[in-house]
């Protein structure tokens, strides 16, 4: 077959309509699952009800911000807020530190068995769901479990400790039994970042006296600014994000004062209770303050560190 003459990827139609037909598929999926659902936003502002079907959506009668004010002024938002922020926050701040130490510490790694066989260690919690984890999790810090015989055996308490059923507890199972999951996981973009660090670098460190500690301060930390500074951004916007699945599993009446977070209380107020229009409100109000937190987080990136998003 005979080359074409002058052939350019972009301005070649035949060649574009067969990448946009191999496209094509991908495209339907995304306009179906991310956008065609965002006109549910639309239920935020108006009084729908379930009886109304999917056409409610456009002809139930405008609410105005009648949900919002529902919500807002709900007892149980603040403790809801509180939860939500005070989980992601203690969570981030210790799980970022830890996930950059271990691949520093990965890194150090000079046996490749012995550091494939470690990553191998850590990832695997990730693959497992939430509900199997959860599950050994509760069976872990129930009365008759290794936690509490282990704490009876040398002397910490005199009797079980009911830890599922104790809502101060929660915050902290929560934060640990995330970062046994994925610390692992997490480390998959910093050992990336840090394996395209220069050889030469190191090695000049090397001729300098400069220990693994002092490389790993100077040399490999600095060069993955970049990809640390994302992660924080990201972290940052997400903030409102709480794992749902994990909140789920280890929730339970008795702990509901410190589990209850805004990812529940969507599934409880739009699922089960079927109040479809606050839960779009909730869902609106979500999204706005991502947002807000993005824009604030990638500013003040972008003067510190000269680094961020965009």
């Amino acid at each position: 077959m005979a080359k074409k003459r002058n052939f350019r990827l972009g301005y070649d139609p035949a060649t574009q309509i067969q990448l946009h037909l191999m496209m094509l598929p991908g495209t339907i999926l995304i306009i179906l699952f991310n956008i065609v659902p965002l006109f549910g936003l639309l239920l935020a502002f108006k009084n729908y009800k379930v009886t109304d079907g999917i056409a409610g959506i456009f002809t139930s009668p405008w609410y105005g911000f009648q949900n919002f004010k529902i919500i807002f002024a709900n007892h149980d938002f603040g403790r809801m807020m509180v939860n939500t922020l005070g989980i992601n926050l203690i969570g981030q701040l210790i799980t970022i530190p830890l996930t950059i130490g271990l691949a520093l510490m990965m890194n150090e790694i000079r046996n490749v068995k012995f550091r494939y066989a470690v990553q191998t260690v850590t990832y695997m919690p990730h693959f497992i769901s939430w509900v199997v984890f959860g599950g050994i999790i509760m069976n872990l810090l129930s009365t008759d479990g290794a936690i509490n015989a282990v704490m009876m055996k040398i002397g910490i308490i005199h009797s079980p400790i009911t830890f599922m059923a104790n809502p101060n507890y929660f915050w902290t199972i929560t934060i640990v039994s995330n970062l046994v999951k994925e610390v692992g996981w997490g480390t998959i973009l910093y050992t990336a970042a840090i394996a395209g660090v220069s050889q030469e670098l190191y090695e000049a460190a090397s001729l300098d006296g400069a220990g693994r500690f002092r490389k790993m301060w100077y040399i490999t930390l600095p060069s993955i600014k970049g990809t640390i500074v994302i992660m924080l951004i990201f972290a940052v916007a997400g903030i409102m994000n709480n794992n749902f699945d994990q909140i789920y599993v280890l929730q339970n009446s008795f702990n509901i004062e410190k589990s209850e977070v805004i990812d529940t209380y969507i599934y409880r107020v739009g699922l089960q209770n079927l109040q479809f229009g606050m839960a779009a409100a909730i869902n609106v109000f979500k999204s706005a303050l991502a947002l807000m937190l993005l824009l604030i987080a990638n500013k003040v990136s972008n003067k510190l560190t000269d680094s961020g998003l965009f």
